[in-house]
């Protein structure tokens, strides 16, 4: 018996060892291919301008490679439940983050007024942006630009996209010779105070103070100046605020919701719109707005001007541009922050989103990334198939709709005609 025990083991071990063996065979496979790889990378990015030196200079002491490359794996991730519009603005617009909002524009306040000056943007977006994309600075992503683009360039997901924007990092090292180390970003690359994209960076960052270099890492004049520049560049409008909350009247027909379907002010109050914290009456021009419901019917709405659009093309996200939009206020007014009290809704799982997706890709409805998430593309599709279903058109996916999507019968199509009323006839 000690004998088939001692055998036993050493057959253990044996398989072990091969395990081992195989992994590290493969480990060292895939580190030959990463950097075969690597090779043909620095090729197209000489053959784009980039020099040998600038290519040294960045890959010379380290080939960025990671066997569980962690860009990547935040690219992944996915929650499991579709957070609600009023859940991510409690989170993003907090108690704590606007108290140290209206800090911060106070503290800043001088070079606010240098800043809005020369580039016609209001202090309080700049501290608002601020707030939102780093915690007024405390967290810059704790990634390192080459190493976060190199990783997300191999990945195959999104790599042209990502090459185009390493690219852009080694043109600022070369143009610029900033010290790549201090480049700190990301994941997906976002730089500075305000997570400019490299190639953000190369048409927009201004060296406010004159030192010779746009520093948007260690110097926030240089930072917010470029901000300031990128968002007036782009067409921002000094003279109009990003919008209000609204109030809509029980009959509203929401096939007129969308945040590009833009009307007078005039004409939304003739549809029966009223002002919740200010009077749609008090404001004066003839400014034009859109109306979104970011959580359908039975949550908040809001007016959104052209500003709220160019907040978007910062980040696509219209929760994003509805935090920046709210978090200016609460530092233009100075008032205390209150909690916005979550809507009857239910909570959606990212496979409930997906399902909808699949269904609208199915039935030709409009081509969308099955990707779980609840963005502007997604609602506004959900709107046509709420249409086809006799639903309310309100862009935002319920119980009712997931129930419509079970029981559909591609034989009777959407909308299953009512039979014909029999009545008794006497003899």
């Amino acid at each position: 018996m000690k004998k088939l025990a001692l055998s036993l083991y050493i057959i253990m071990l044996s398989l072990t060892a091969c395990a081992s063996t195989n992994e590290n065979i493969a480990d060292n496979q895939a580190y030959q291919n990463y950097l075969q790889w690597l090779d043909k990378l620095k090729i197209e990015m000489v053959e784009k301008g980039i020099s040998a030196a600038t290519i040294d200079r960045v890959y010379g002491q380290n080939d960025f490679y990671h066997a569980k490359p962690m860009a990547v794996v935040r690219d992944r991730q996915q929650t499991e439940f579709v957070l609600t519009t009023s859940a991510y603005l409690n989170r993003v617009v907090n108690a704590t983050r606007v108290s140290q909002a209206q800090a911060k524009y106070r503290e800043k306040r001088t070079l606010l007024s240098k800043i809005e000056k020369k580039y016609d943007l209001p202090g309080q977006y700049i501290v608002a942006f601020w707030g939102v994309e780093t915690n007024f600075g405390q967290n810059f992503g704790g990634y390192n630009v080459i190493d976060a683009l190199t990783e997300m360039s191999y990945d195959q997901r999104r790599s042209e996209f990502f090459k185009k924007e390493l690219y852009n990092a080694l043109k600022i090292i070369e143009d610029h010779d900033i010290d790549f180390q201090k480049m700190h970003s990301s994941w997906a690359g976002a730089m500075g105070h305000f997570q400019f994209m490299p190639s953000t960076y190369n048409a927009y960052a201004v060296d406010f103070d004159n030192d010779g270099v746009a520093d948007i890492w260690e110097n926030f004049g240089d930072a917010a100046a470029s901000a300031a520049n990128y968002l007036t560049t782009i067409g921002w409008d000094k003279d109009i605020p990003w919008g209000w909350e609204v109030k809509l009247p029980w009959n509203f027909n929401y096939n007129l919701s969308g945040r590009h379907n833009f009307r007078s002010l005039d004409e939304w109050k003739k549809l029966g719109l009223t002002g919740v914290n200010i009077k749609l009456s008090d404001i004066k021009g003839t400014i034009k707005a859109a109306l979104i419901t970011p959580e359908g019917a039975k949550g908040r709405a809001y007016l959104v001007t052209e500003n709220f659009l160019k907040i978007m093309h910062w980040n696509r996200s219209e929760n994003y541009a509805l935090a920046i939009g709210l978090l200016s206020d609460y530092v233009i007014n100075n008032k205390k922050w209150h909690k916005i009290e979550r809507s009857a809704l239910q909570n959606l799982k990212t496979d409930d989103v997906k399902k909808i997706q699949s269904f609208i890709n199915r039935n030709g409805i409009a081509q969308l990334s099955e990707d779980g998430q609840l963005g502007s593309k997604t609602k506004e599709a959900i709107k046509l198939l709420q249409k086809r279903f006799l639903l309310n058109p309100d862009g935002h996916p319920d119980t009712n709709l997931l129930q419509k999507i079970d029981n559909f019968d591609p034989a009777k199509g959407f909308v299953i005609p009512v039979p014909e009323r029999k009545l008794h006839k006497p003899k």
